[in-house]
């Protein structure tokens, strides 16, 4: 007989519909005859108008590896870099999206630089090719 109410309960907490937001919600039941006290058989659609959240609920914790990061609660895997970090830092200091000047001759870009997808120099005849 035991058996059979364990399996009772197993088989109604399984099949019962609840969405994620029920386990850290306040009117959670823990009980595997109902879900909750408001809609013991649970929320009628994929959200719930009577949620609220319980304090006492632990937060989620979101593990990340290396490389990766959460967006909107999704994992995901940052690309693999173009250049090293030294590489990117001397970028910075000669490129002429970041100083305005031509590397070779120093001739100077217009004002709207930061729009601009060629960088080649005018002047000079200096080409970016690391686009």
């Amino acid at each position: 007989m035991q058996l059979f109410l364990n399996l009772k309960a197993w088989y109604i907490t399984n099949n019962m519909p609840k969405i994620p937001d029920c386990d850290r919600c306040l009117m959670y039941s823990y009980d595997p005859h109902l879900v909750c006290t408001v809609h013991p058989t649970g929320p009628d659609g994929d959200r719930c108008i009577d949620f609220r959240l319980d304090p006492n609920t632990q937060a989620e914790e979101l593990w990340q590896p290396d490389g990766a990061t959460y967006y909107n609660g999704e994992l995901i895997l940052q690309p693999r870099q173009r250049w090293t970090q030294e590489q990117q830092l001397e970028l910075l200091d000669w490129h002429p999206m970041f100083t305005g000047f031509c590397p070779r001759c120093g001739a100077k870009y217009e004002c709207d630089y930061t729009a601009r997808v060629h960088w080649d120099c005018g002047v000079c005849g200096w080409m970016d090719d690391t686009v």
